[in-house]
């Protein structure tokens, strides 16, 4: 392992770490440049005691093919609709499909990253029955995220992908 990627490893861990306090945040928060990524969104509570009815996911620029995962009880919208996604949105079909402050839950889609490595900010925007959470603030350059209310969510694209990832 060279000293570049040790160094790109550790910045990834202090990335996840101050992460850790957001609200939405990313399962995998380091990734290789040029791959297929899975981005798991973890949402862990909704606003106060109210519950989450919708996710709305921003798609970093230079990421690709961004293609979500449906779920049970959620309608699924793209942005634009044909094309490449900017914005990935998913909707409670009924309040009985809203997920409980109280419960945990995951969003997940697949993307292609860019091939330059560097950190990604995943902008999520958390709307409740009652009130709302836009986890969107990206640090200042030097700024640490930990100094961030509402922070975006992180991903460190890693340098030394080559040509791993691939496209359907």
């Amino acid at each position: 392992m060279t000293t570049h990627t040790r160094t790109a490893i550790a910045a990834a861990l202090a990335l996840a770490a101050a992460a850790a306090g957001a609200h939405v945040t990313l399962e995998y928060p380091a990734a290789a440049a040029a791959s297929s990524y899975k981005a798991t969104f973890k949402v862990g509570h909704g606003c106060g005691a109210s519950a989450t009815r919708q996710l709305v996911v921003e798609v970093p620029a230079g990421v690709r093919g961004a293609h979500p995962m449906p779920k049970a009880g959620w309608q699924l919208a793209l942005e634009p609709a044909t094309g490449e996604p900017s914005r990935i949105t998913w909707t409670a079909k009924s309040r009985d499909d809203m997920l409980a402050s109280t419960h945990y839950d995951e969003f997940v889609l697949v993307a292609q990253l860019p091939a330059e490595p560097g950190t990604l900010y995943w902008p999520v925007r958390q709307v409740c029955e009652q009130g709302r959470a836009d986890w969107v603030e990206v640090p200042r350059d030097g700024q640490p995220l930990s100094e961030l209310k509402a922070p975006a969510a992180p991903l460190e694209v890693l340098p030394g992908a080559g040509a791993g990832g691939h496209a359907h």
